[in-house]
C-alpha cells in the first residue's frame, strides 16, 4: 500500500519516462495503461488525455484539471482519498492526468459493505468527501481496496457550481458527520488551496465553500432524492 505524501510515486509521475501499454477500452472517456521509468524504478498509471474526453454539455472541456484538483483536496485534508495525480503536459496524446495505479483484487464498493465492517468509517469519509466535492459519478467500482485503505478513483465529474451529487454510498445517509472529519473540511472555510485556483473556476471554487459551510453547519450525510443520484451502471 502506498501512503501520503507520496514521494517515490509522484517523482516518478512528474519525472518518470511515460510509455503506452494498452487502452482503456470500457471507459467512456479514452485513457490509457501507462508505464513509468525513471532511474531504475518502475510504476503504473492511469493516463487520461483531454483529447480523449466526450463533450459534455455540463462540463466544460479538461476534465483532467478536476481529477488533479480532487488530488490536492485530498491531500489538503490529509484524507488521502486520491491516488497521486498529476498532468502531464508532454505526454504522447497531449495533455492530461496520469494518476497512480492502485493494485487491487477487483472488489468495489458494494461486496466490501457487506463483508467488511472494520471499512465503514472509511466509506463515511468517502462520501463526505463527495459531499464536499459534488461527485456526480461515485460508481462502485470506483471505489478500490489496496490493503486495508479505501481509494476512490475518476474525479472528472466532480465540482460543478450545481447540486449533482450521484453516488452508489447511499448506506449512511443521515448518519452525522464525525466531528474530527467536519474539523478538517472547515480549513477550507479559511481558504483553499493555491493551485486550485488555477484548476477551477472561481465560481466552482465558490460553490466549493459553500459545500464546505453546509458540512460545518449541517453536519450530517443526505438522504437519496430521487433515482437520478445513483450513477448508472452502478458498477
Amino acid at each position: 500500500m502506498i501512503t501520503s505524501p507520496f514521494e517515490r510515486e509522484l517523482k516518478l509521475l512528474n519525472e518518470g519516462e511515460l510509455g503506452i501499454v494498452q487502452q482503456l477500452v470500457e471507459s467512456s472517456n479514452i485513457g490509457f495503461i501507462v508505464d513509468l521509468e525513471l532511474d531504475g524504478d518502475y510504476g503504473w498509471a492511469v493516463y487520461k488525455p483531454e483529447l480523449g474526453e466526450q463533450p459534455l454539455w455540463d462540463f466544460p472541456p479538461g476534465l483532467y484539471k478536476r481529477e488533479r484538483a480532487a488530488f490536492v483536496i485530498s491531500e489538503f485534508l490529509g484524507w488521502n482519498i486520491v491516488p497521486p495525480t498529476v498532468i502531464m503536459h508532454d505526454a504522447p496524446a497531449g495533455v492530461g492526468s496520469v494518476q497512480w495505479f492502485i493494485e487491487n483484487n477487483g472488489e468495489h464498493y458494494f461486496p466490501l459493505f457487506d463483508t467488511r465492517a472494520d471499512l465503514h468509517p472509511q466509506f463515511v469519509r468517502m462520501a463526505v468527501f463527495d459531499l464536499l466535492c459534488n461527485n456526480t459519478d461515485r460508481k462502485a467500482g470506483h471505489v478500490l481496496l489496496d490493503g486495508d485503505h479505501i481509494w476512490g478513483i475518476d474525479h472528472g465529474l466532480c465540482f460543478s457550481v450545481e447540486p449533482k451529487l450521484r453516488t452508489v454510498i447511499w448506506d449512511f445517509a443521515g448518519c452525522t458527520i464525525p466531528d474530527d472529519l467536519v474539523t478538517d473540511v472547515e480549513q477550507l472555510l479559511e481558504d483553499v488551496p493555491e493551485e486550485l485556483h488555477q484548476l477551477l473556476h472561481p465560481a466552482e471554487i465558490d460553490a466549493l465553500q459553500r459545500r464546505a459551510s453546509r458540512i460545518s453547519r449541517l453536519p450530517f450525510l443526505p438522504q437519496a432524492k430521487s433515482h437520478r443520484q445513483f450513477p448508472w451502471p452502478l458498477v
